[in-house]
């Protein structure tokens, strides 16, 4: 008996180490666009950077994390003085038994003052 609850304790164990393995790289890559489009919001209120130009930014940094965004998927818009970037993608994950899509919506907003 004890030894079948020793097996069935490290295939938890296991089970939860590769799960965490499976889900934590899309949520820190997310983290890092937030990062990303947090800093273009916020340096680009006072520059004439065009919106294209913000988008093809995100954009650039969209595939060097390796997410799986459409540059379709990229707001940018310039209103009242201010810079507000909106980027929604899915990221797939295959979990044994339970496949899922994870969905983000990182955003950021900068006013000027």
């Amino acid at each position: 008996m004890k030894a079948i609850r020793a097996i069935l304790g490290v295939a938890f164990i296991v089970a939860v180490v590769w799960a965490v393995v499976v889900l934590v790289p899309p949520y820190y890559k997310n983290y890092e666009l937030q990062d990303t489009i947090a800093d273009e919001a916020r340096m680009n209120t006072y520059t004439p950077k065009s919106v294209e130009d913000m988008r093809d930014t995100i954009f650039r940094r969209c595939r060097d994390l390796e997410i799986p965004c459409d540059r379709d998927k990229i707001t940018v818009s310039r209103e009242g003085g201010g810079v507000m970037i909106n980027v929604n993608y899915t990221v797939h994950v295959e979990l044994p038994g339970y496949p899922m899509d994870l969905q983000f919506n990182p955003t950021s907003r900068n006013r000027q003052y």
